[in-house]
């Protein structure tokens, strides 16, 4: 047997006009075998053969099919094989599936899962600042988070802010803490097509987050429509504290979350190496950010709480007093980020009470003197010293709860239909003359 190599050689030669007998002497090998292998004869077919399948039936069907939906799931189609017959098990369609390569690749999804081409973006320092949410939705204390990264695109160096919710009022209090955290902004603010940054559906800004933008001296790239791979930076310090910040802390509210992602941003995440024997923090801080100012960019954040029975209402740490009237109901904290004060307003909009917000986390519980005296007066009227009922007396219905039951029941059978079969049964009954007729 000859291998590809000879094949090819004795083929050459004949095409040179060589004769059989002195391409036998020139390979070595006997005229017999090489007059075979030119004629097509020679050796036999090495190529693997493809062995019967269970799905040799029902081909093309499944052509048609994937030709219908190139998505069609594999469970789908065994329920409707199963019906039609088919015989064997789930895993056995599935092998068969792919070893016979009958599903056709749907080039649109293939593009979008990351295998195109892609090029290294060197970002000049100073120039970039990614943002993006990280949505946390199972907390320890049953509540879900929402935190605003925002990642300089040149070091890799990035601050969060941890929010009840993603409006804008919260992006704005949220930027800047990040941007007075980071100790200045970058020229341009790279984000996605949030809602809170872009207008669902289309390529143009939030107005507001707009105004944001230009209360910072800042412009705004948006990224192409899914293409997460062009915002990679703050992609890859969401997944980084993803793994090595939320599945290790033990924060218990939102308050102590930030705090301890505060810390670990400057004692973790600060000191991944990078090349050149240098840090992201000091590579960060060498980055010419633009200065920010003190103020924030004064839009109103809107958060609902639920009035405890002591006629208070926590927020960022702190807890501020309602009229007594209000315990147990829904209430929206509203406060204006560049303004010291909170304001209490009821579900229908009406303000209840306006406070001096105290320092976030402070622990302090700020109660007007009103509103301490309509407490401790809801509480003193609502005061007994009436013994509590005791939950073991003998204490059967009364002669009137009787009476009136008595009276309930015959008005109820007065208005009942009664329905009797005995006619029907008399019907189906044999006549007398014919069970005598039967007995003789």
């Amino acid at each position: 047997m000859l291998t590809q190599e000879d094949d090819v050689e004795i083929h050459a030669l004949r095409k040179r006009g060589w004769s059989i007998s002195a391409i036998a002497r020139h390979t070595g090998r006997d005229r017999k075998t090489v007059r075979a292998y030119l004629e097509g004869r020679g050796g036999r077919d090495t190529r693997p053969q493809e062995r019967p399948s269970c799905l040799d039936p029902y081909r093309e069907f499944l052509v048609q099919r994937f030709d219908d939906d190139q998505h069609v799931t594999a469970a789908v189609l065994f329920d409707e094989l199963v019906e039609a017959g088919f015989g064997r098990s789930y895993p056995t369609l599935v092998r068969e599936l792919r070893r016979l390569d009958l599903r056709p690749v749907c080039t649109t999804c293939e593009h979008h899962k990351g295998n195109d081409p892609t090029v290294r973006i060197e970002h000049p320092a100073g120039e970039e600042l990614q943002i993006d949410w990280l949505e946390l939705r199972d907390t320890p204390w049953g509540r879900p988070i929402y935190v605003l990264v925002g990642a300089l695109s040149h070091s890799g160096r990035f601050r969060t802010a941890v929010c009840e919710q993603m409006t804008i009022g919260h992006v704005a209090q949220g930027m800047h803490r990040i941007v007075t955290a980071l100790g200045g902004t970058a020229k341009v603010w790279r984000v996605d097509r949030m809602a809170t940054a872009v207008i669902p559906g289309t390529d143009r800004l939030n107005p507001q987050f707009a105004q944001i933008a230009k209360h910072y001296g800042v412009e705004v790239a948006i990224c192409p429509p899914r293409r997460a791979q062009r915002k990679g930076v703050v992609e890859k310090a969401i997944q980084y504290l993803t793994g090595r910040w939320w599945r290790t802390t033990r924060a218990t509210d939102l308050l102590t979350a930030q705090r301890s992602l505060d810390v670990w941003c400057e004692r973790v995440a600060d000191r991944r190496k990078r090349p050149g024997a240098t840090t992201v923090g000091e590579l960060g801080a060498a980055e010419p950010l633009r200065p920010v100012t003190p103020v924030a960019f004064p839009i109103v954040v809107v958060e609902t709480r639920k009035v405890s029975r002591t006629a208070l209402v926590a927020y960022d740490g702190n807890s501020y007093s309602v009229p007594a009237g209000l315990i147990g109901r829904e209430i929206e904290v509203r406060l204006q980020i560049d303004r010291p004060f909170l304001e209490l307003h009821t579900a229908e909009g009406g303000l209840v009470a306006r406070h001096r917000r105290a320092t976030g986390g402070a622990g302090q519980t700020i109660r007007t003197t009103a509103h301490d005296e309509e407490l401790q007066k809801a509480v003193l009227a609502a005061f007994s010293t009436d013994k509590p009922c005791r939950r073991k007396a003998n204490r059967p219905a009364s002669d009137r709860a009787l009476a009136l039951l008595d009276r309930a029941g015959r008005d109820t059978a007065a208005d009942r239909v009664e329905i009797s079969l005995q006619p029907y049964a008399q019907l189906t009954e044999p006549a007398p003359a014919a069970l005598a007729g039967a007995a003789r």
